[in-house]
């Protein structure tokens, strides 16, 4: 996938690794707080176009500390589910 790896829960990616780089799945709510932190978008080229995802860099505390990567994996995949559901209806 993109030259990286799928993290997946139940079914359900929530994350990926490109390039060495852990991204997270973000929705409206977590969103807000990585474009606050700086943290970007994973974005790749598709021909001319620059294609953005709904994945964001990790905050660096999660690669720091057991509890708060916990917390940032139940918050990705907690959004993903919600994302899912929304393209069901």
């Amino acid at each position: 996938m993109f030259g990286g790896y799928g993290i997946y829960h139940n079914g359900v990616m929530f994350g990926l690794v490109a390039d060495n780089t852990l991204y997270l799945k973000a929705n409206e709510v977590t969103a807000q707080y990585f474009h606050s932190k700086g943290r970007g978008q994973f974005e790749y080229e598709k021909g001319e176009t620059k294609v953005k995802m709904s994945y964001h860099l990790a905050p660096e505390e999660v690669l720091k500390k057991l509890g708060e990567a916990k917390l940032w994996a139940e918050r990705a995949y907690e959004a993903a589910l919600r994302i899912k559901a929304r393209k069901r209806k």
